[in-house]
C-alpha cells in the first residue's frame, strides 16, 4: 500500500541533546514509514554543516546547514516525499522558524529525552577512543539538556532512557499522529 501524494506534506525534527539518539531514531522513523508505505526521506542536519572553515560568530555553521537544508528538502520533496524527518539540534524558537522556512513545510519537533547517566554511558562508548571529543560531549550533554529544557521549543517529547530505538521510533510517529 502506497500513500497517495494528496497527504499533507508535513516535517519533523528530532531534537535533543548529544548522544540521545536522534539519528538511529530517525532513521527508524523513516523505516516504520516505508514500511507503511509513506514516501519519506531521512535528513541528518549535522552532515549538512560539515565544512571548513566555519563563519566567524556560527559556531555550528548553522548558515550552511540550513542553505543545505534548502535545497536537499525541496529535492526530496520533489522527488515525491510526503514526510520529511530530520535529526538535529535547534536550541531557540528562531532556530525552529529558520528550519521551517528552509524546508517550506509544517515543522513538529519532538524532544528524545534520556536519564543523564545513560546519556553518559552511551557517549563513553561512542567516543571510547576519542578522549577530547568525548570530554567535549559529555559537557555538551548536560549544558545543551538545560538549553533544550529551557527553550521549549518541542511540540512533545518521547524518553529514549531504556527502550529500543523501534520501541521510541514508533511512539514519536504515534504522537506525530503521522500513522
Amino acid at each position: 500500500m502506497h500513500a497517495e501524494r494528496s497527504l499533507d506534506l508535513r516535517a519533523l525534527l528530532i531534537n535533543g541533546t548529544v548522544g540521545v539518539g536522534k539519528t538511529s531514531v530517525a532513521e527508524s522513523v523513516g523505516d516504520l514509514l516505508a514500511d507503511a508505505g509513506v514516501p519519506n526521506a531521512v535528513i541528518d542536519l549535522d552532515w549538512l554543516s560539515k565544512s571548513w572553515p566555519r563563519p566567524a560568530g556560527d559556531r555550528f555553521n548553522t548558515s550552511m546547514m540550513l542553505r543545505n537544508l534548502r535545497g536537499i528538502a525541496g529535492n526530496y520533496l520533489a522527488a515525491g516525499a510526503v514526510r520529511l524527518v530530520l535529526a538535529g539540534v535547534i536550541e531557540d524558537v528562531e532556530g525552529r522558524k529558520l528550519c521551517s522556512d528552509a524546508i517550506g513545510v509544517e515543522l513538529s519537533v519532538c524532544r528524545l529525552q534520556v536519564d543523564l547517566p545513560v546519556n553518559h554511558q552511551r557517549l563513553m562508548r561512542r567516543h571510547e577512543n576519542e578522549p577530547e571529543a568525548l570530554r567535549w560531549h559529555l559537557a555538551r550533554a548536560g549544558e545543551l539538556a538545560e538549553i533544550l529544557e529551557q527553550a521549549s521549543v518541542d511540540d512533545f517529547t518521547v524518553d529514549s532512557t531504556t527502550r529500543s530505538v523501534v520501541e521510541v521510533a514508533a511512539e514519536v510517529i504515534s504522537k506525530a499522529g503521522w500513522l
